[in-house]
């Protein structure tokens, strides 16, 4: 895998990829060093010119010509509105950390007044709340996506979309339901409870949702919960590759057969296709194949993810 050719870099890219690692990814200066090929006395020097000459106020303000390519190939290639993409780093907090900041600085561009705002869970999105600017959106409502874990989180549905809704100023609307009940009749019976069924109502009605996807290694949080950690082997028999919102897709983005996606209680992939604003905010190689399961299938607008993510997306395409 070929992310970045350090001996190619020069001028404008050498000093915009220095920003994003030392201000965005918190990266030492002997790391970036390190990871360019070049010497620390000359990360120092581009780093305070940097911040002398206004390059870096509070967010990077130089884009990468690498990134703004593989931005515009992306779009084409899966019919996106937008797609955005930072530098790939080693470490999923630091990536995380990447990914939220752009992630928020696409949503301060889509947040209005009177908003319905729909949320999923994840340490990515926890992580992109966490860059938000604070405001008050008139007339606006977040509301979870998803039925929530037993243990407290602030990667739980209830957590994000708490601090979100916090955050913007907005009232907050919950799924008080498991993420995935005992069985079907269990399920059916939550969905005809008022509290549950009028929540997941509104969140079909989203002008906005924010969401994230997972793959089947422990990486992912819902894989570790009971639920679904005893049924991996079954999952992966039959075809999934990861998760959106609680639901197992295949490589082709189709949701799998099993009792799993038939007793989640969340918005389901089909349903998110019909939010006017979608964007989906996740990174890592790891992740790369239900990234792009998610895409070919149509169900986000917006994308934000990192560069070897894009270039594997656009591998074969």
């Amino acid at each position: 895998m070929n992310i970045v050719e350090p001996g190619k870099l020069a001028g404008e890219q050498l000093r915009a990829r220095i920003a994003w690692y030392y201000f965005v990814a918190g990266m030492t200066q002997q790391e970036i060093s390190e990871r360019l090929g070049i010497a620390r006395v000359r990360v120092n020097k581009i780093a305070g010119q940097l911040r002398a000459d206004g390059s870096v106020i509070i967010d990077v303000r130089l884009p990468l010509a690498s990134c703004v390519e593989l931005e515009e190939r992306l779009r084409e290639a899966y019919g996106l509105a937008s797609a955005t993409v930072v530098p790939a780093l080693d470490g999923d907090e630091a990536q995380r950390r990447v990914l939220g900041e752009a992630a928020a600085s696409i949503l301060d561009a889509l947040f209005t007044d009177g908003q319905n705002i729909s949320v999923g869970w994840g340490r990515t999105l926890s992580a992109t709340i966490k860059q938000l600017r604070s405001r008050r959106l008139c007339d606006s409502s977040v509301i979870s996506l998803m039925g929530g874990l037993t243990r407290g989180s602030e990667t739980n549905t209830f957590g994000v979309s708490t601090e979100l809704a916090k955050t913007l100023g907005a009232d907050c609307y919950y799924i008080t339901a498991p993420v995935y009940c005992s069985c079907v009749e269990s399920r059916e019976f939550l969905l005809r409870h008022g509290g549950v069924n009028e929540v997941m109502e509104r969140a079909r009605r989203s002008d906005l949702s924010i969401v994230s996807c997972g793959d089947l290694t422990p990486r992912t949080p819902l894989t570790t919960i009971a639920s679904v950690r005893d049924r991996l082997p079954q999952l992966k028999e039959c075809g999934a590759i990861g998760e959106i919102l609680g639901t197992f897709l295949d490589a082709r983005g189709v949701p799998i057969d099993h009792e799993l996606n038939e007793t989640v209680i969340a918005m389901s992939p089909e349903d998110l296709k019909k939010v006017p604003d979608s964007v989906l905010v996740s990174g890592g190689l790891y992740k790369a194949e239900i990234i792009r399961a998610t895409l070919v299938s149509g169900y986000v607008r917006h994308l934000v993810t990192d560069e070897a993510v894009a270039q594997r997306l656009l591998q074969d395409v």
